[in-house]
């Protein structure tokens, strides 16, 4: 083998190695949650010492400061920390990137909460090549938790936080998008209905910037215990798969990618019922996936998609073309696709 040939050898292992171990970068993002390591050095509001980081982790009488530094060093590497040596000493002092930022447990649009829900769905991963030959019997879920996610969480009190939780960020994150890209979209609507919307979140950021509009927060019974008071906002509980309350338009937000085929036709079929006939509307929040995509977004696409099969019984990311006949089966045929600067886009179906 020639030298070329040896150097596309090494650049492969390399490659599947990197591949291979990066379960460990997303462990020791998770681990710097845990120990509020961003927070721990935001509450400085200056470059820190590893010193002052270990002395203010909670409850950790005998903590490990060299295995505290080998972790720092590699989320240093992975530029979520920014170290600098001081000039006499060489002493290293940790700061704050662009990306540590988002794990700040305080910050209104934190990603801890999400962070932390990974830990919970890491080990679901593990079973992805049994479910691939299985054939969606069983969800790698539920081969992790003897449960279906929802009737795991309706158990759960500390999963279902946390799932609540992450889902309110979500809203929060995403409602910046949806509402300076879909524009004069929410200007015709007098009242609205979020199915699926958790403990309010979204629907209360929609009737903030559009006061005239009456918003329902439609979710399951366990999920509205739990939804605090907001402005504008009617929280009920209920099945969607039962009824939806009558609206002028239905928000489905990061709902449909969780059902099958087969359950979103009967989701939309109600959403149909719901709304009126000439004038109603449904605002689907959700990923249109493009498989040879190269924008930023379509990686995570991707894995998303991998993520809902593994998750939820059915669920999947569906591309436009699969949108469509979805659409037309649950009697909206037209639509139109609004692109928004996240990872979900907007899709406005019509009942005409």
């Amino acid at each position: 083998m020639g030298s070329t040939g040896a150097e596309g050898s090494i650049q492969g292992l390399l490659e599947i190695g990197q591949l291979l171990m990066g379960y460990a970068d997303s462990m020791a993002v998770i681990c710097a949650v845990e120990l509020r390591i961003a927070d721990i050095i935001h509450s400085h509001s200056s470059l820190v010492t590893l010193s002052q980081i270990a002395s203010s982790i909670d409850d950790s009488p005998s903590l490990d400061i060299s295995f505290l530094e080998r972790i720092m060093a590699l989320l240093v590497r992975k530029r979520v920390f920014a170290v600098h040596h001081q000039s006499d000493t060489g002493e290293a002092l940790y700061g704050l990137t662009p990306l540590s930022r988002w794990l700040l447990h305080d910050s209104e649009l934190s990603f801890a909460p999400m962070v932390q829900l990974q830990k919970k769905y890491v080990s679901f991963w593990h079973y992805l090549s049994q479910c691939v030959k299985e054939g969606g019997t069983s969800t790698g879920f539920k081969k992790a938790y003897d449960f279906e996610v929802w009737e795991y969480a309706s158990q759960n009190v500390e999963f279902n936080t946390l799932f609540n939780r992450t889902m309110a960020y979500d809203s929060r994150l995403i409602s910046k998008a949806v509402i300076s890209g879909y524009k004069d979209g929410f200007n015709n609507i007098r009242s609205l209905v979020d199915v699926g919307g958790g403990t309010g979140g979204m629907a209360a950021e929609i009737v903030k910037f559009y006061p005239h509009i009456k918003a329902i927060n439609y979710d399951l019974p366990h999920v509205i215990t739990t939804a605090p008071p907001l402005d504008g906002v009617t929280h009920l509980g209920g099945n969607m798969f039962e009824s939806i309350p009558n609206a002028d338009a239905v928000f489905l937000k990061w709902i449909l990618h969780s059902c099958s085929d087969k359950d979103c036709i009967k989701i939309l079929q109600s959403c149909r019922k719901a709304i009126p006939e000439k004038t109603g509307k449904v605002i689907i929040v959700d990923v249109v996936l493009k498989p040879d995509g190269n924008d930023p977004f379509d990686g995570v696409r991707l894995v998303s998609d991998l993520t809902m099969r593994l998750v939820f019984s059915g669920g999947k990311e569906r591309t436009e073309l699969e949108w469509k006949k979805l659409l037309e089966e649950g009697g909206f045929p037209t639509y139109k696709i609004i692109p928004i600067p996240a990872l979900q886009t907007i899709i406005e179906a019509y009942p005409y």
